[in-house]
């Protein structure tokens, strides 16, 4: 009786450690700082559709007849904001496109909206305008920092679930699947419109 108890006074430590090296706790830490990096790239996305309609306000009084420009961009920002990827759905590489598709078209309608104000010199000193193009390019590399850091985090992931020796708690406990890293869907996609006023 006595050696069976120092025998399981001996394997509880061994089984702790053995279930700590096999992701029990590493895999769920690993997929939560998934989430948050993925809130951080939504949050920055938000940031810049919430730019949008100002932008599209300042430069309406000014530029008549870019209402298409203008109207393009509008129905850009509604098609990326109705495009909603949850935690839950990083394992969908479909979404991931659709969301990453509809992001892409925004950021092509502003790059393409701002090539057109160079006609108009005035907008281009006008002080709110400044302003916006100054917090647009702030947040163009903002969300490029923030999907780099996601795509780290799902990198970190990913390589847990595969390797040994936690891709056993990965699999048998927690049944975890790849996530989806952002990749750019259309050529140039990765890069933030240009924004160069010529100042």
């Amino acid at each position: 009786m006595t050696n069976s108890r120092f025998s399981y006074a001996l394997l509880a430590p061994v089984a702790v450690v053995s279930l700590s090296a096999c992701g029990i706790n590493s895999v769920p830490a690993a997929q939560e700082t998934v989430n948050a990096k993925w809130a951080d790239v939504q949050s920055q996305y938000q940031r810049r559709a919430d730019l949008v309609p100002n932008l599209v306000a300042v430069v309406k009084g000014y530029a008549k007849q870019e209402q298409d420009t203008l109207t393009n961009v509008t129905e850009a920002r509604a098609r990326a904001t109705s495009v909603q990827v949850s935690a839950n759905d990083l394992q969908d590489p479909q979404k991931m496109a659709a969301f990453q598709s509809a992001q892409n078209e925004l950021g092509q309608s502003l790059g393409r909206l701002l090539v057109s104000v160079e006609a108009y010199p005035d907008l281009k000193s006008n002080e709110n305008f400044l302003a916006l193009q100054s917090q647009l390019e702030g947040t163009e590399n903002r969300i490029a920092v923030a999907r780099r850091d996601y795509n780290e985090a799902v990198r970190d992931y990913n390589t847990r679930i595969r390797t040994f020796p936690e891709m056993i708690g990965a699999k048998l406990v927690h049944g975890a699947k790849p996530m989806t890293p952002f990749e750019a869907t259309t050529a140039g996609a990765d890069e933030a419109p240009k924004v160069d006023f010529g100042g």
